[in-house]
């Protein structure tokens, strides 16, 4: 339960960990909450992978609720993503604050009514730049942003995509390889395609782990790790859109 003004948070994990998150970050929950918290928040971790959700009756309690990446494909039916399409449709109801990453933007799209599926131009694996909508003024979280620029680079990795919004959302970004990089409802729903949270390591040793397993192929690894050294994302602006819209800035 909250303590007096303390702010709590929800991750709703939908990724395993990784040998090296865990080994190097202890774990996926320490490298969101490391990026998105704050000191004297309380973060609770579910893996909802693994079928573990927040009791209903508990979720008024929450400020706000981030969903990982995964992957797992966002228009699957297996019970954990049909269940968490239900907690999101939920959250929403109560106009709760939700933040989509990635897998997270797309099954937020799925459960409020968009489209999703495969990326029509095939994976986007490295730092993407995404250019912002033109008219953005009714989203006042991204007043509180410093030094709030037309285009950030993110790092990306996903061969999914959201094809349709739901149609009380608006688009807010976009990219040359996907259409739909960042969308929100309202000041209580926002959906990211890349991964704000990422670190250029993390990426890296995904990309080995997606070839090892033949979901990409070398040749396409290596060029993907030789075109990271070039490039860096603005993680910073990034982290902070993300933390303004949680803590409602």
């Amino acid at each position: 339960m909250k303590a007096g003004s303390q702010k709590r948070y929800a991750l709703l994990l939908a990724a395993k960990d990784s040998d090296y998150v865990k080994k190097i970050y202890g774990g996926y929950f320490h490298v969101f909450v490391e990026a998105f918290g704050d000191e004297g928040e309380t973060w609770d971790l579910y893996r909802v992978i693994d079928g573990e959700f927040p009791d209903m009756e508990e979720l008024d309690s929450y400020d706000g609720f981030v969903i990982s990446g995964s992957p797992h494909d966002a228009y699957g039916n297996d019970l954990w993503i049909l269940r968490l399409c239900f907690l999101l449709q939920t959250l929403d109801a109560m106009q709760k604050r939700v933040l989509g990453i990635c897998f997270g933007h797309q099954v937020l799209c799925r459960a409020l009514g968009g489209r999703v599926g495969k990326a029509y131009g095939g994976w986007d694996i490295g730092v993407r730049k995404v250019i912002m909508a033109e008219d953005l003024s009714q989203y006042k979280f991204l007043e509180g942003v410093e030094e709030f620029t037309r285009s950030a680079p993110i790092i990306e990795c996903h061969q999914d995509e959201v094809w349709e919004v739901p149609l009380e959302a608006e688009v807010l970004a976009f990219s040359e390889k996907t259409g739909i990089e960042m969308f929100a409802i309202g000041d209580h729903v926002l959906g990211i395609q890349g991964h704000p949270e990422y670190t250029k390591d993390i990426l890296h040793n995904l990309i080995d782990r997606l070839a090892n397993m033949s979901s990409i192929d070398r040749a396409f690894a290596d060029d993907a790790k030789r075109r990271l050294e070039e490039v860096e994302p603005d993680r910073s602006f990034w982290v902070n859109l993300c933390k303004g819209f949680l803590k409602g800035r």
